[in-house]
This record gives C-alpha cells, sequence and structure tokens, in this order.
C-alpha cells in the first residue's frame, strides 16, 4: 500500500504527543512536514519527529506532494484553514469539534462533496474495541431493551488562558467534552435524536460555557441524559440502561492504548466486573482515515459530521432560549 504524505497543521499538545508518534509507528503514513505561525515551534516540533518545518500554514498547502491534511487547530480556525485544505486538493483528518455551528459544518461539507475529498473528525474513542464489545453484548440480549444511555465528561478548571475559555476560538465545553457524549448517544442510540431540554453555564473565566447537560430523545421513547464541563470532578463514563440490565462503561473516552478498561454489568441479583482488552485508538483511527480514503467513498463520513454538528447547535439553541 502506498504511504498517505501527510502534513501536520499546528503544533498542538495531542499532535505532538499522541497522533505524530502514532502516525510515524504506522507503514501506511508517511509524516512529511509540520507547520507553524512560528518558526521556532516548527523547527523545534519538526526535529522532534524527522519532517520538515513549515512556517506558515499556506506554505504547508503549497506542497503539492502532500496527500492529506491533519488538523488540530482550535475549532475557530478550522472553516477557513479546512477549506483553503480542500482548494488545495487536500484530505482532512480535524480535531473535534469540526465545526463552530451546524451552518458551518454544511458549508465545509458541501465543499468538500464539490472536490471528492474526506473530511473526518478525529473522534478517536469510536475505534476502540470496548464499545464493539458492549454493542455485541445488547445485540446478544444481555441488558434487553435499551431505554436510557447516560454518559459524563469533564475535568477540573483549565489554565485561565486556556483557548477554550475563548468563545471565538471555538472553545467551551460544547464543543469540547460535550461533543465526545453526544457523538457516543448517536453510537447506541442511532443518528435520529433531537433535543427536548439543555443548560450551558457561562460563568468562567473567559466568554466561553464551562459545564452543561442536555436530554436528547430518539423517536421509539429511548433517550441520552449527557453532562459535561470544564469545572467538574473527572468523569469519562457512560452506561446504558435496558429493561433487564445496564452496562458501565468506566474509561469510555480516554483509555491509553496498553489500558484495560472495565467494563460493569449488572441485572437483577447479579453483578460482574471485567477488564477488557486494551487498544489503540489512535492507531485505528488513522487505519479508518487512511482505509476510507483507499475506497472513495465518503459519504458515510460526511452523514456523521452533519449529525454531530446539528446535536450540538439544537443543544446551544435550546439552551439560548431557557
Amino acid at each position: 500500500m502506498t504511504k498517505l504524505r501527510i502534513g501536520v497543521m499546528g503544533c498542538a499538545n495531542i499532535a505532538v504527543r499522541t497522533v505524530v508518534p502514532t502516525m510515524l509507528r504506522m507503514d501506511t503514513f508517511d509524516v512529511v512536514s509540520i507547520a507553524s505561525r512560528s518558526a521556532k515551534k516548527a523547527e523545534d516540533t519538526a526535529q522532534l519527529f524527522g519532517c520538515r518545518a513549515v512556517v506558515g500554514y499556506d506554505a504547508l498547502l503549497s506542497d503539492d506532494t502532500l496527500d492529506a491534511i491533519y488538523m488540530p487547530l482550535p475549532t475557530g480556525l478550522h472553516e477557513e484553514w479546512v477549506l483553503k485544505c480542500l482548494d488545495a486538493g487536500k484530505h482532512v483528518l480535524v480535531e473535534k469539534s469540526l465545526a463552530m455551528d451546524s451552518a458551518s459544518a454544511q458549508k465545509l461539507v458541501n465543499a468538500a462533496r464539490v472536490k471528492n475529498l474526506l473530511i473526518m473528525e478525529n473522534f478517536m474513542f469510536l475505534y476502540h474495541g470496548q464499545h464493539k464489545t458492549i454493542k455485541t453484548m445488547i445485540e446478544n440480549d444481555e441488558i434487553g431493551d435499551v431505554r436510557c444511555f447516560r454518559s459524563s465528561f469533564g475535568f477540573p478548571p483549565l489554565s485561565s488562558d486556556n483557548f477554550r475559555y475563548s468563545r471565538s476560538l471555538g472553545g467551551g465545553a460544547l464543543l469540547d467534552a460535550a461533543a465526545y457524549t453526544v457523538r457516543a448517544s448517536q453510537l447506541f442510540l442511532g443518528h435520529n435524536l433531537s433535543v427536548s431540554g439543555a443548560v450551558l453555564n457561562y460563568s468562567g473565566p473567559g466568554d466561553a460555557d464551562i459545564y452543561g447537560g442536555a436530554f436528547l430523545k430518539t423517536p421509539s421513547g429511548a433517550f441520552s441524559e449527557v453532562a459535561f464541563g470544564f469545572d467538574n470532578f473527572y468523569q469519562c463514563d457512560y452506561e446504558i440502561w435496558g429493561s433487564k440490565g445496564k452496562i458501565t462503561a468506566k474509561k469510555a473516552f480516554t483509555p491509553k492504548p496498553n489500558e484495560r478498561p472495565k467494563l460493569i454489568l449488572e441485572r437483577q441479583g447479579f453483578l460482574s466486573e471485567t477488564l477488557l482488552d486494551a487498544d489503540d485508538h489512535f492507531e485505528n483511527i488513522l487505519s479508518e482515515f487512511r482505509r476510507t480514503i483507499s475506497s472513495g467513498n465518503y459519504s458515510g463520513k460526511y452523514d456523521e459530521v452533519l449529525h454531530q454538528s446539528r446535536l450540538l447547535q439544537e443543544i446551544r439553541d435550546v439552551s439560548d432560549e431557557n
């Protein structure tokens, strides 16, 4: 298989700590260059990985040999630079959330369709084996009919100068922590969800929301309750409550590649705790990105982007109405 030639747009921690090192371990990626607006940061980061330093994002896109861009920039910068990537003929793997609002997401998907290029949100957790195990348990009637999905993802306050407190940069708990819980809701309840209740709290150091929650429902009567925040006791879990029992995933979104996540199964008079196999969801999603490009069929990924952005937009709209 020909290696996918990747340019990295930005030197964010997630790129340096996990995504780029994972690409370098795989035989399907060639990390060609890393760009920053700062020459020193570009050079220092590129030296870590033995690739070319590029100063400025436009200069990165001028390289016609690149097949794709990995973009770990803040959400507030995504629309401009995803459009420029598409104009330059590059596929894009972009950190979540893709867009500031649903209109922006639709604009990006429309542009990708015209160019026949892939844009894909980097929701690594979706590709961890624990969720396949849980889906199989549900299919095998371990907990009966699914009634309720609950998920919490939040952590203690960040440094006051963190971009996540700036709404103009795409900060806020909704586009960050909530995005995981909303995406996980769709993993188990499907995309045909709507938001009937939501609250966002803006009492943090910047102008972005710092914690909140939402209630999402399906036409069949199943529903999802999600909670999220930057000003919270750490939580990273979900539970699926059925007519016969309940499944709880204790490290739903951030298991390390060598970590065995805990799964709890409960039924009347019965409780079991299982350590599942470790899995590398960073490598798995990169393989999916490469596989999807090879397939040439991007419509499913476009749909995922649009459903996700619609639900996040509904949460904000419903909260603003209250």
